[in-house]
């Protein structure tokens, strides 16, 4: 019986130890699938970043910039600056050896590079700490500084640096049950984060069936299993005080603009100012052409007049002076370098206030700019003259405006949407949509190149800052073996002319124009006519979006119906 008991014995431990093995072997696979990984993410790694480079969490992304972490103390760099805290910082790296100004609505701030102070009007404050730092030619600005100027919050943590520019959304939030981990994605082994304790709150991002993303206190943003947390309602954080800035005071009409560019091309040209008032009926603001840069030193003509601004403001006119950059140079038949003048702050600053000083001499109400081609390696520039410029006229009472094309991805450079912050109208060149050297038949300004454009226009630029000027011209085409040129005729010459063609005009509702045509011999001739007809359209799609008025090019072209149907939409 023994003996039996013992073969029984030698045959079932050998088996027992052969299923041990054999649910260890299985078990170990097992285990390493169903067990939670234990693996730490590399921080410097999984933010990209490092040592002084961090991460940034705009909100509750990250984003592809980086901030300087020097000590306790954050950078951001300047395109940072300008994409997602404030548009009013320029670099000049020649000024001064290296100068960042921020031009605000009444002051100018100026570091140098690497300082621990600002000055303001010659004033120097230090606040103990450098300002900007320069890293491989990259500028960065203090969030201390900024403060300043924007209302932000910037936090640093491990690697990353929380940013906050809103606080008015309320979010979800989530407490932790049980001592878990947040992990790089949803998953048991994804690598960990950090651990994440019972009771802490997290904030829910995107909410899915095992898993969740979230965000600790500490802006780590990866995945909890939802097993792990509860709901706790919703939060929302309260926004920081921002800083006591000077608002954009503007000098403005009470009643809708009603303007006439009158064209001045010499010192006797401000003797028609009595002639062009005659003709102008009802404009409240006429802007003589008085003033053309003539080099990249910032010297201009300037043909300004105190008789023309007493003799308009006794008809009850204001008179805005006008400065481009064109006339002289097509006389003269030179370049200006736009790059060169703007780029330099010596130079930009000096233009601006002689621009201011002369038109002040003569008692004027305002300044118009009228910079047109500028190339697009200038538009930084031009919007700094423009700020500068903006600070003199506002110290000085001056009504500032611009004139633009109609706004297309091409031009962007000019940006309207700063100019609708500091100027007090944005002027809009409502022409030119088909032009004599374009090669091209077609309307000056149909009514959905106006339409358009004003709608282009007001997604950056309040309605009531906005101006949109109308062609008193037109253009007649001629095509002749399949080459199209152009002459201009003006609105008060068209009655004549077409009567002289003996074509009856057909009103052309795709353009709300009238349109005429004919042929003599091979030559295609095509007109799109500007009258009374098609003003009216496109002053009741300009009243339907409550504009700030209506410019007009030029006096001398129009007649006496257009001038008195500009009048009656202005109010006048």
């Amino acid at each position: 019986m023994r003996k039996k008991k013992k073969r029984v014995l030698v045959v079932i431990i050998p088996l027992i130890l052969i299923l041990l093995v054999a649910a260890v072997t299985a078990g170990i696979p097992l285990y390493k699938k169903y067990s939670y990984g234990r693996e730490r993410a590399d921080l410097a790694s999984h933010y990209d970043a490092t040592s002084e480079l961090y991460a940034i969490i705009l909100q509750n992304d990250q984003i592809i910039d980086k901030a300087l972490v020097r000590g306790d103390r954050c950078y951001f760099a300047l395109d940072t600056v300008k994409t997602y805290l404030t548009q009013g910082f320029f670099y000049d790296e020649a000024y001064n050896g290296g100068t960042l100004i921020y031009t605000g609505a009444n002051e100018t701030y100026e570091v140098c590079d690497g300082a621990g102070s600002y000055s303001v009007s010659g004033i120097m404050t230090d606040l103990g700490f450098p300002l900007t730092l320069k890293e491989n030619d990259k500028l960065y600005i203090s969030s201390d500084y900024l403060k300043m100027f924007s209302n932000f919050t910037a936090t640093i943590y491990d690697y990353h640096v929380q940013l906050r520019t809103s606080w008015s959304d309320p979010h979800d939030m989530k407490t932790i049950t049980k001592d878990t981990w947040i992990r790089e994605k949803g998953g048991i082994k994804s690598p960990i984060l950090r651990d994440v304790e019972k009771g802490e709150k997290v904030e829910l991002l995107e909410e899915m069936e095992e898993w969740s993303k979230v965000k600790t206190s500490d802006s780590f943003i990866g995945y909890i299993e939802n097993k792990r947390m509860e709901s706790a309602g919703t939060e929302t954080d309260i926004a920081p005080i921002g800083p006591a800035l000077p608002e954009y005071t503007t000098v403005r009409l009470d009643t809708k603009v009603d303007l006439g560019f009158h064209g001045i091309y010499s010192q006797a040209g401000n003797d028609s100012i009595s002639d062009a008032l005659n003709e102008a009926v009802g404009i409240n603001v006429i802007a003589p052409t008085w003033i053309s840069l003539t080099d990249e030193a910032g010297s201009f003509r300037n043909y300004a007049s105190s008789d023309y601004v007493a003799y308009a403001h006794s008809r009850g006119v204001k008179v805005w002076a006008v400065a481009d950059n064109f006339s002289y140079a097509n006389e003269k038949g030179i370049n200006i370098d736009e790059v060169a003048l703007l780029s330099n702050t010596e130079t930009r600053r000096a233009l601006a206030a002689n621009l201011v000083q002369a038109v002040t001499s003569v008692g004027a109400d305002g300044l118009n700019i009228d910079f047109e081609g500028i190339p697009e390696e200038s538009g930084i520039y031009f919007v700094q003259f423009l700020r500068e410029l903006s600070v003199l006229c506002r110290q000085q009472g001056l009504c500032l405006s611009t004139d633009n094309y109609v706004p297309y991805d091409f031009n962007s450079f000019y940006r309207l949407d700063l100019q609708g912050t500091f100027l007090d109208y944005v002027l809009i060149m409502g022409y030119d949509e088909h032009t004599p050297g374009g090669g091209e038949a077609g309307s000056v300004a149909s009514i959905g190149f106006v339409t358009d454009g004003l709608n282009l226009t007001l997604a950056k630029v309040p309605s009531e800052k906005v101006i949109n000027a109308v062609p008193f011209y037109t253009v007649l085409w001629k095509t002749e073996n399949g080459t199209t040129t152009g002459e201009f005729i003006t609105l008060v010459n068209q009655a004549d002319f077409v009567a002289r063609t003996g074509v009856a005009p057909v009103w052309d509702e795709e353009t709300c124009q009238n349109y005429i045509e004919w042929r003599s011999g091979n030559t295609l001739y095509q007109v799109w006519l500007e009258d009374t007809a098609s003003l009216e359209r496109k002053l009741n799609v300009m009243n339907s979006m409550d504009l700030g008025g209506v410019g007009v090019w030029r006096i001398g072209y129009g007649s006496s119906e257009a001038w008195n149907l500009l009048g009656l939409y202005a109010g006048q």
